[in-house]
């Protein structure tokens, strides 16, 4: 019979959040090199996507507080990354776009999640990398 806490230990949730964590730490470790965190990564691609878009739909569409997306939006535009401007719609709201040098940093964020990614499969050999990413996809998309 095992023990309460190994038994919790063994369940599917308990592994995937732990792998989960780790995996977050190190995406998180790799892009504080840029200056980032991993919201700002998200807001910087989620912009580089949608943009221009409104500050307002950035939140809604990432679940950040319109609160924490200012304090966000302030760090990536005072490092040069995005540019809030008045929207040509409705002036009460501002437009965010990416820079150039939003898009150069985001290009080397990339390359920095990858590498952090290859860090944490490289326990795996390449075809159960691929099986792992595959049901983790059907556990993503299930209903």
């Amino acid at each position: 019979m095992t023990s309460p806490l190994a038994h919790i230990q063994s369940l599917p949730t308990w592994l995937v959040g732990r792998v989960a964590a780790r995996g977050r730490g190190l995406v998180a470790d790799a892009l504080a090199a840029e200056g980032l965190r991993l919201m700002h990564h998200a807001v910087l691609a989620a912009t580089a996507e949608y943009g221009p878009v409104a500050q307002a739909d950035l939140g809604r569409r990432l679940a950040v507080d319109p609160k924490d997306m200012v304090g966000i939006l302030n760090h990536l535009q005072a490092a040069g990354l995005v540019l809030r401007t008045p929207d040509p719609g409705d002036r009460r709201k501002n437009a965010v776009t990416v820079t150039p040098q939003g898009s150069a940093v985001l290009a080397r964020c990339a390359a920095l999640a990858e590498t952090a990614n290859a860090a944490l499969l490289a326990p795996l050999d390449t075809e159960e990398q691929g099986q792992l990413i595959a049901l983790l996809t059907r556990l993503h998309e299930a209903p």
